[in-house]
């Protein structure tokens, strides 16, 4: 007799059930109009999940950066205090307003600390003193030209920055950059350079104005408070040094006589 367990037939398994998938559609919150499409929902970089679309957003930032010339854009949902991030703006705004609203971030970020522009007409790029403290010879980041961060004007070498917008040749150019690299100083009184070869910082010009070779500060008296070696340069302090030292070698010397 044959074998009677045949194999059962193969039953298939149902295809299990898909999950429902949330509806797509929205209704913004600024123009009230139900969206279906869901590529018409503003995603702010997953900061926040208002449903905005995206051209209510569009006109909103138009508004802000054009009319307001607002920087930071806050977020149009009631009580948020996010911002809308530029980047996911990028592609929905028109690219001129884009660098417009870049400019306006970029000068945001710079208002705490001392700038100027390059003087430079094809450059015009903005300088940062991120160091602090008074500073004159700067270099362009962009076109590598110096300029004067105090006057904001093309350096100029061996010269005051009151001086700066005078019309010289090419001599007075090139003796202004051997003033500079030679570190002489030029008198306050009548704008003379100055050589200082060695001695006290506290030098004297042929027009009789005495002034710091440090800070080019004019003094009176043969002192100046940024340099503090000039005191022992005072003639009264030498004579009161000089009797000092008399002095203590005549008590050195007679002392055992005097006792």
């Amino acid at each position: 007799m044959g074998n009677t367990n045949s194999a059962e037939p193969h039953q298939e398994q149902p295809p299990p059930s898909s999950l429902p998938e949330p509806p797509s559609d929205f209704t913004c919150e600024i123009c009230i109009e139900p969206m279906l499409p869901p590529t018409k929902k503003f995603t702010n970089n997953n900061l926040c999940a208002h449903p905005f679309c995206t051209d209510c957003i569009t006109k909103y930032a138009q508004v802000k950066i054009e009319d307001d010339r607002a920087a930071e854009i806050k977020c149009p949902g009631l009580n948020c205090d996010n911002l809308i991030d530029p980047i996911s703006c990028r592609a929905l705004i028109p690219p001129l307003l884009f660098d417009k609203w870049c400019d306006l971030l970029c000068e945001r970020a710079l208002l705490g600390f001392d700038r100027c522009y390059c003087p430079n007409r094809v450059c015009s790029a903005a300088v940062v003193n991120e160091c602090g403290g008074t500073v004159r010879r700067s270099v362009c980041p962009n076109c590598k030209r110096l300029f004067c961060f105090s006057c904001k004007a093309a350096w100029h070498a061996g010269y005051r920055c009151e001086e700066s917008g005078q019309l010289r040749d090419r001599n007075d150019v090139a003796f202004g950059v051997l003033a500079e690299v030679n570190k002489w100083m030029r008198c306050p009184q009548c704008s003379h350079c100055v050589e200082r070869v060695r001695g006290c910082s506290i030098v004297k010009c042929r027009c009789g104005s005495s002034f710091c070779y440090k800070c080019g500060r004019k003094v009176h008296r043969h002192w100046c408070g940024c340099n503090k070696e000039a005191y022992m340069c005072r003639p009264w302090v030498r004579m009161v040094c000089i009797i000092y030292v008399i002095l203590l070698l005549l008590f050195t010397l007679w002392g055992d006589y005097f006792r």
